[in-house]
This record gives structure tokens, C-alpha cells and sequence, in this order.
């Protein structure tokens, strides 16, 4: 929040979502935490798989998603304005079930992925908590693993939606009142960990410790780079400057950097810092502005948020 000078951070560890407001200094903070609870009312918990800010033009919503359902609070996790519960009854036996991947979409959608390899896209109301389940899509053989979405100007028609699965299949979608598929990439033989979206790049994380690029419109794939030696569980994208951000089990944060050749539309990709959380493997990095001057990781069982500043 620039106007209030505070950053919030949020980490999930087992079935608490831990949050954290800091001032630009450092020196002020304040905490809370959630639990994944079984509806509005039940006291027993389930473990969280994901905690993420929807940015909205009218609203922020701080969604989680866990084993037994979908929550969502007013930005600072005061107050729950809807509860959605996953049907187990429709999974094939021994068989997960979960929620995982999280995106503000349009200007009043939130989409969420389901172990079932369907999202589901909310409508989301200006204020209050009239919020209702408009589509279900199902175009995904595998669980959803991650959510992308692109919310700045966009030309009409542009894709500003694209959905990940366990197999490494990836589909983009052009959101609207309908959502409609514009591409779909096929498995790869990995799962697909992490993906973002940045001027009509498709960005893809692996559990094989790579980073794939792809043209969203037609699935065309442009660079592919060897980035970790295991799993990568999250990236980042600030939009304004074109960094990347990577963090995987090998203990590594990488920065790089994407830009887009007009003249022979390529992309291209630079490798421009690497530091090392020793004895950490990184489940959790963000950029902290929209620049990427600076950035935060976690870490599996870490204790502990760490911000780098680039200078």
C-alpha cells in the first residue's frame, strides 16, 4: 500500500496463513494469522495449499485455498465474505482433493483451480459478499497447480489469463463473460509449478528446475533455460521493468530479465543475480514493488521472511 507506506507478506505453513505488515523501514510491524477452517462455523482446520492477494479495480481480496474448500477475506483477513467447499464426492477414489491456484481476472472475476483440473471463476461484487460461482472450466486432465493473470491495459482481446496443471499442460484464456481458450500447450512429461503472464508471454516453471517461454496467443515456444537443479516452486514477474523472479528447493533465488524484440518478435532472457538462503529450500518469493527493486523469499519449515534490495 505506497499511500500508507506498508508492504504485507503472507506465508502459509501447515494449516495457518501467517501475515505480516511492515513499514518501509522495517522498524514497525504487525501480525496476524488464519486458519483453513471447514466452513464459516466449524472448528476443524485443513491444510492450506495457497494464500494470494486479488487486486481488483473496486476491491483486494486476500483468497486461501486449502483441502477442504475456498476462502476469502477483506484484504487485511479481518472479516470472511465467502466460502466455497470442494465436493469430494467427485474424485475418483484415493484420490486428492484440493485447491491451488489463485488470480484476479478481468476487472470483477477471481478464478481457482481444483484438483480436479477444473477452474472456477467467481464473480466478484464492488463491495459486500454477494459472490457467486459464474463458470466452471474444464479443459485440464491433471490438478491445477498455478493461476496467472496480467491486469493492466491490455489491447481489446488480448490474453490476460493463463491456467497451469500437474502434467505441465498450460491453457490461456481471454477473460470476459464468457472465458473463452485462445491456446493450449500440451503436456510436457513435468509438472508445471509455478507460471506468470507478462505482455502476452506466458512464463512456466518446472519441477525439473526449468524455465520455459511461450507466445500466449499461439503456444509457440520462444527460450528455454536450465534455471535450478530441482524443483521450481515459485516465480515472479514486477511488470514494469520485465524482471523474473525464481526460487527452488536448491536453495537458489535468481533474477533475470525478459524482453520482447519487436522487429523479430523473440524473447529473450538474461541471467542478473543469484543468492543463496543456505540449507533453505525456497517455497515462496514475491517482488515487493513493481519495478523489482526489491524481493522476498521463505522457505520450507523457515521461520523467517528475507528481503533483498537491489542496489
Amino acid at each position: 500500500l505506497p499511500a500508507k507506506q506498508l508492504t504485507h507478506f503472507a506465508t502459509v505453513h501447515s494449516g495457518t496463513v501467517n501475515m505480516v505488515s511492515a513499514s518501509a523501514d522495517g522498524l514497525s510491524l504487525s501480525h496476524r494469522q488464519l486458519q483453513a477452517k471447514e466452513g464459516s462455523l466449524s472448528v476443524s482446520t485443513s491444510f492450506v495449499t495457497q494464500a494470494a492477494w486479488c487486486v481488483l479495480p473496486s476491491r483486494i481480496l486476500l483468497v486461501l485455498t486449502s483441502q477442504k474448500g475456498i476462502q476469502m477475506y477483506e484484504a487485511d483477513g479481518s472479516i470472511m465474505v465467502y466460502w466455497h467447499a470442494l465436493d469430494a464426492s467427485e474424485s475418483s477414489p484415493g484420490q486428492a482433493v484440493f485447491a491451488r491456484g489463485i488470480a484476479a481476472s478481468g476487472q470483477r472475476f477471481v478464478c481457482v483451480g481444483t484438483s480436479l483440473g477444473h477452474v472456477l471463476v467467481f464473480d466478484i461484487p464492488g463491495k459486500g459478499t454477494n459472490i457467486t460461482l459464474s463458470e466452471v472450466l474444464e479443459e485440464h486432465q491433471g490438478a491445477v497447480t498455478d493461476i496467472a493473470a496480467e491486469l493492466r491495459e491490455q489491447p481489446e482481446g488480448s490474453i490476460d489469463l493463463v491456467t497451469a496443471d500437474d502434467s505441465g499442460g498450460l491453457c490461456a484464456w481471454r477473460s470476459g463473460e464468457e472465458f473463452q481458450l485462445v491456446s493450449k500447450i500440451p503436456a510436457s512429461g513435468g509438472s508445471c509449478s509455478s507460471v506468470r503472464l507478462w505482455n502476452g508471454v506466458i512464463v512456466a516453471g518446472y519441477g525439473s528446475g526449468q524455465i520455459r517461454l511461450y507466445e500466449a496467443a499461439s503456444g509457440t515456444l520462444r527460450a528455454e533455460v536450465a534455471a535450478h537443479a530441482r524443483w521450481i516452486y515459485a516465480l515472479d514477474v514486477a511488470p514494469l521493468s520485465g524482471k523474473l523472479l525464481s526460487g527452488a528447493e536448491d536453495s537458489f533465488v535468481a533474477v533475470w530479465r525478459l524482453t520482447c524484440n519487436p522487429d523479430t518478435e523473440g524473447i529473450e532472457i538474461r541471467h542478473c543475480q543469484t543468492e543463496c538462503v543456505m540449507d533453505t529450500q525456497i517455497c515462496g518469493a514475491r517482488f515487493c514493488d513493481p519495478e523489482g527493486r526489491t524481493f522476498a523469499v521463505t522457505g520450507y519449515d523457515l521461520s523467517e521472511i528475507i528481503r533483498y534490495a537491489q542496489l
